[in-house]
């Protein structure tokens, strides 16, 4: 493959010339033996057992038991730590999300509103874009990220001309806070030549001036994605910032293991190369997208083992059959709550209409892959279980794990049906806390907000499931997905479907072990077990001790393969 000689050949260079090697860090090691002791073990294992200390022997589990159990084992050149009472858990495991995007804080500008962020008004967001454009060398991209129009006072996005106003000598792009829109000036559309003769993209809408075929600027779903491929044109520096900003931040809140849910060949190449350069401790899960690698998934040019390393797996393959609801490209059953432009019938619509779904989902069944599609309107998780019970019917296949990502609006008759073919959905749940009150009040309405991201449901129907935060929508803070699914708080304070709420030994397995298994990756990680990766981390407290208190938690320490790479300062 041409595109992957090229970066490899660039970047053998760039290490002959020593640059990369300044650049990457070597990893630390893990001591040949290790036990630690007097803490309170959450193991994640078949019995959720509570244990005191484990022991460690290079980068695997060798032993978990009690301290004296554990203390037998100890020899003359084994470090013993001493957990005075703290608790230690798996390493957290990122379910569904897209790294290392959370990096782009030190490439762009940050647009976010509270609770994440601090603007509240157009002029805010205009006005960081600008500063964003005053250190960047013209003709090069100005990005900003994670602008939400429902929290701004104008309740609507930016336009066309403000962002020409921004800027006229850069392109100027400012991204939704779902990350199916994006808004681009005049310069940014003519780098992919959208005017007033584009049409709309099968999948997606090209916003358009009132009573004229002239963009605007606002790009949806499959609209937006030649912007995405044309601002990845990046330097290797810019790269090597972008990565190593994400890997700290992940290390920083435990993630041991990350993921990156759709990927290109490109950014799959980068990933692996930086991770073997040590620029990356994480693990990492990659789901290459279907639309990317294209043909070479059916004609037996993609390769798994092409990516792959001790620490990279290539994973299931992505789709993404609808949208966002926050965004209104969330394909329902049924209209918005909110009529969108004023039309009291539209219910979003499908990224992949159902024909194609049927077909494609078809293939990469057949072809032997595990599929990750992503779906948040019920009508879109309609057409993914139809397509992929037709798909099982004509190649049955006995432990699929197809996994429907976010099944944000998931029923209880699809939740059923999910059990029934072999699907496991990963809930965005945090969607109650960062969204709830909008679902409430200006999407969904009280009935089904309440229901969003079904997690009691699930566990009725012996569903196994995961929990993400689908990072950088939002940050990356595992406690907080664990703690939206106990207790469904909105930043407003209301509690949005109670009858939803799930215990907090279950709502951690979303993050450890049910996370593992749903990418099949359950014999290596997610429990404190022998002969699993030591992948660990040591909280200042117990989330079972004082749940409404979780997310205050500090994480002390981070391991991954028996080596700390990170240490709370």
């Amino acid at each position: 493959m041409k595109w992957k000689t090229i970066v490899v050949v660039a970047l053998a260079l760039l290490v002959g010339f020593g640059v990369v090697l300044r650049l990457g860090t070597r990893l630390p090691q893990a001591p040949a033996h290790q036990v630690f002791i007097n803490g309170t073990l959450l193991t994640m294992d078949a019995d959720n057992r509570v244990v005191e200390a484990i022991a460690v022997r290079g980068d695997r589990i060798e032993a978990v038991g009690s301290t004296d159990e554990i203390m037998a084992l100890v020899e003359d050149d084994t470090l013993v730590t001493d957990l005075r009472g703290r608790t230690m858990l798996p390493g957290f495991i990122d379910a569904h999300g897209h790294f290392p995007y959370s990096g782009m804080r030190v490439l762009g500008a940050d647009l976010n509103s509270p609770p994440v962020g601090q603007l509240t008004t157009m002029a805010e967001v205009l006005a960081a874009l600008a500063e964003q454009a005053a250190i960047t060398p013209a003709g090069d991209w100005v990005f900003g990220f994670n602008y939400d129009d429902t929290l701004l006072a104008e309740k609507r996005h930016p336009t066309r001309a403000e962002l020409d106003a921004v800027s006229t000598q850069h392109p100027v792009v400012a991204s939704h806070v779902s990350g199916h829109m994006m808004v681009a000036n005049s310069l940014a559309l003519e780098a992919i030549g959208v005017n007033a003769e584009t049409p709309d993209p099968e999948g997606g809408v090209i916003g358009r001036l009132p009573g004229s075929t002239e963009p605007n600027g606002l790009l949806e779903e499959t609209a937006r994605l030649p912007l995405m491929v044309a601002m990845q044109d990046v330097s290797l520096l810019d790269t090597y910032r972008l990565m190593k900003s994400a890997a700290n931040e992940y290390s920083a809140v435990g993630v041991t293991t990350a993921q990156s849910g759709g990927v290109t060949p490109e950014l799959a190449t980068g990933l692996s190369l930086f991770s073997q350069l040590g620029v990356i401790p994480q693990r990492l899960i990659l789901f290459p997208f279907e639309t990317e690698f294209g043909e070479e998934l059916y004609n037996g040019g993609y390769d798994p083992a092409d990516y792959a390393t001790d620490r990279v797996v290539m994973g299931a393959v992505k789709l993404v059959a609808d949208g966002s609801i926050q965004g209104y490209t969330g394909y329902l059953s049924h209209p918005y709550h909110t009529p969108y432009h004023g039309d009291a019938q539209y219910r979003g619509y499908p990224s992949i209409p159902r024909e194609k779904l049927f077909a494609q989902v078809a293939a990469l069944h057949e072809a032997g892959y595990q599929i990750a599609i992503h779906g948040n309107g019920d009508e879109s998780i309609e057409d993914i279980l139809d397509a992929f019970e037709a798909a099982q019917r004509q190649h049955p296949v006995a432990d699929p794990r197809m996994i429907l990502v976010h099944s944000q609006m998931s029923r209880e008759d699809q939740v059923a049906r999910m059990k029934q073919l072999g699907v496991t959905p990963s809930f965005f749940t945090a969607h109650t806390w960062y969204w709830g009150d909008r679902h409430r009040d200006i999407f969904l309405g009280p009935e089904r907000a309440a229901v969003i991201s079904p997690g009691k449901w699930a566990l009725d129907y012996g569903l196994r499931f995961t929990s993400h935060m689908d990072t950088p929508v939002t940050p990356m803070l595992p406690l907080q997905a664990v703690w939206s699914q106990v207790f469904r708080q909105t930043y407003g304070g209301d509690v949005l479907g109670p009858e939803q709420r799930i215990s907090v030994m279950e709502a951690l397995r979303a993050v450890t072990i049910d996370a593992a298994w749903q990418v099949f990756q359950e014999d290596n990680r997610g429990s404190l077990e022998p002969g699993k990766y030591a992948d660990l981390v040591v909280l200042s407290g117990n989330p079972l001790d004082d749940p409404m208190a979780m997310r205050d938690l500090a994480v002390e320490q981070t391991i991954i393969g028996g080596a700390t790479i990170y240490r709370l300062p």
